[in-house]
């Protein structure tokens, strides 16, 4: 008897040892993988694969912006034209001739990639221009020059021929 409980002592105190040393031990170094802080496992290389490049995200707040066009005379009396941001920093257009369609301004050739802030104007004239202006992260401001027609509202089919160019930078922007 005296020795079974001398060997139950001796398991116990070798599995005490044992989970004080998995306890002790970083998880990487026991499973062999890499080290969270994206050091190799001590006695492992490095690894060869390069790492992905991080691209930086945008972060924006939302932003509105609204332009109406007040001429009587104009066959686009009363027409809202809208642009707004989300958070991402998508930039994206309404025009009220044709409700619930927002376009996403990234169509256009030149758009910023993270939009911070919008601004519109329209003139009074038929066919007018609507001028869109969009603040890119990188602190340039960009416009777009779009010409309106009274019969044919904006929609993603359209708005690109009506813009031309698309979107350019303003030269010496001072943000």
């Amino acid at each position: 008897m005296r020795k079974l409980t001398w060997a139950a002592r001796g398991v116990a105190a070798v599995s005490g040892a044992m989970l004080l040393g998995a306890l002790a031990m970083p998880a990487a170094a026991a499973h062999g993988g890499p080290d969270p802080k994206g050091k190799p496992a001590k006695g492992r290389p490095a690894s060869t694969t390069p790492a992905r490049p991080t691209t930086p995200r945008c972060s924006s707040e939302r932003d509105v912006s609204s332009a109406v066009v007040d001429y009587s005379g104009s066959g686009l009396f009363e027409t809202v034209f809208r642009a707004a941001t989300d958070r991402q920093g998508h930039a994206f257009l309404n025009d009220s001739r044709n409700p619930g369609v927002w376009i996403n301004l990234a169509i256009l050739p030149g758009a910023p990639t993270c939009a911070q802030d919008t601004a519109l104007s329209a003139t009074e004239e038929d066919p007018g221009n609507l001028y869109i202006t969009l603040l890119g992260s990188n602190g340039i401001l960009y416009q777009a020059q779009c010409t309106t027609a009274s019969g044919a509202p904006f929609t993603p089919a359209t708005l690109p021929a009506a813009c031309g160019a698309g979107f350019t930078p303003i030269s010496g922007t001072p943000v």
